[in-house]
């Protein structure tokens, strides 16, 4: 259990950490940091939209399209932030081409590299801590 909830931080901190470094780098990707409860449920919902869709995607295209699988992460990032956006709770906007596109790409770069990166430390630890708890 402590593992799941372990994995679930981790994916939350590393969804809301791709976020943040779109809002950073892209001017039409915009944080609305007045919104700041907007913008948790936007990470919450977010990080489960993108959990969900990626096996639906992923099956859709070894049926359909196999030659699409490379590309499955980028799509699916791309419609989650496309439902959090078209939410009415605020948060997260937007605004043009750029920010679609690169901030698919920003979003799901960062957070594919925090998720292996944070699992690497705090799983590993826990890990060590286990098995050093058995040998006693």
């Amino acid at each position: 259990m402590i593992t799941f909830l372990l994995r679930a931080f981790i994916f939350l901190a590393s969804a809301a950490l791709g976020l943040v470094v779109a809002d950073l780098v892209l001017d039409g990707f915009r944080i609305q940091w007045s919104r700041w409860w907007g913008f948790v449920v936007c990470i919450v919902i977010f990080a489960i939209l993108q959990s969900a869709v990626t096996p639906l995607i992923s099956r859709l295209a070894d049926r359909y399209a196999p030659v699409l699988l490379g590309g499955i992460g980028i799509f699916s990032t791309l419609i989650a932030l496309v439902i959090v956006v078209l939410l009415p709770i605020g948060g997260l906007r937007i605004v043009d081409a750029a920010g679609w596109i690169f901030g698919s790409v920003i979003v799901w770069l960062v957070t594919a590299l925090a998720t292996v990166l944070l699992q690497m430390i705090f799983l590993k630890r826990k890990a060590r801590g286990a098995s050093g708890d058995r040998s006693r």
